[in-house]
């Protein structure tokens, strides 16, 4: 795994110099009161619930390793919260993807000192924005200091605060930039959105997602986690290996049901009317909107995958 040295950071930060540049947060919410919340996780590491998809922190003398900023209109509250557990500077931030709930914060965090990793396929998004899930709404393009400055596609490791952090690419997933994290010492997992532990995968297609990616995703992060390994969704509850285990194995089940329809010459009204995923539903809960929207896009790409 390569490996960035504390010192990297410094150097590293001057390199959004020429990015173009438009205003205002991405994918900002209607105001409301936020309370920001932290919770440990585990060893030296703090689960984060504010406003956006679930972020967290290692803090410790070496300084604070952030994954994921939620919303901007938060990045006050998020670094008072972590003031009440550590003074030390938040040093690094890492995206595990592209969407507004976990990169809003981005340019609050980088005015901060914090130098940001990610995927050179998140950077290409803030760049060139999408359509993003829900209604469908081009964010706009990332300020200069928004965009991560430290780019990798194999797995990367970082030491900080006596603690070990791997940030594992994961195939196109939730969206083409997908990134897990693990800290080795905490033994906790944040998976980003490949995982939500209430909800059936919510491949975003525009962001280059794919629903058979996910579960591909989804068995690469079995792999890495223990039987104690905290694993810490996006969106949901705080679960473990058991729980990834089980959305894992769901979503095989379903993929296979609707394989052999497709192979069987089903339409795909035939096949929604079918509930492939009935037996499932009330355990994994999560929209409603999910579950036509799972089997439609695996009827989409099997299809895909026959030509």
């Amino acid at each position: 795994m390569k490996t960035f040295a504390l010192t990297l950071a410094a150097t590293l930060v001057l390199g959004v110099a020429n990015a173009q540049a438009p205003p205002a947060a991405q994918g900002q919410p209607a105001q409301q009161e936020v309370k920001v919340v932290t919770t440990k996780l585990g060893g030296n590491v703090y689960g984060i619930d504010g406003q956006g998809g679930r972020a967290a922190a290692l803090i410790g003398p070496d300084g604070i390793f952030l994954v994921d900023s939620q919303f901007a209109r938060v990045s006050d509250k998020i670094v008072a919260a972590l003031k009440e557990l550590s003074p030390s500077p938040i040093k690094f931030l890492v995206n595990t993807h592209v969407h507004g709930d976990h990169t809003g914060g981005n340019e609050n965090f980088a005015n901060l000192g914090a130098t940001i990793l990610g995927r050179p396929a998140l950077r290409a998004q803030l760049l060139n924005p999408r359509p993003g899930p829900g209604n469908g709404a081009v964010p706009p393009v990332a300020p200069p200091t928004a965009l991560p400055v430290v780019l990798f596609d194999a797995p990367t490791t970082v030491y900080l605060d006596g603690e070990t952090v791997h940030m594992i690419p994961l195939p196109a997933a939730h969206t083409d930039g997908d990134t897990a994290v693990k800290f080795d010492q905490a033994d906790v997992l944040m998976t980003g959105d490949v995982f939500r532990s209430q909800g059936f995968p919510a491949a975003a297609v525009t962001n280059g997602g794919s629903f058979l990616g996910t579960i591909e995703a989804l068995t690469q992060m079995i792999a890495i986690a223990g039987p104690n390994t905290k694993v810490v969704p996006g969106h949901g509850p705080v679960v473990d290996k058991a729980a990834l285990v089980f959305h894992r194995d769901m979503a095989v089940t379903v993929r296979d049901r609707v394989a052999k329809l497709l192979r069987e010459g089903k339409s795909a009204d035939d096949i929604l009317a079918s509930k492939p995923t009935a037996e499932f539903e009330e355990k994994v809960g999560g929209p409603p909107a999910f579950i036509p929207q799972f089997v439609n896009g695996l009827i989409t790409e099997l299809s895909a995958q026959k030509r």
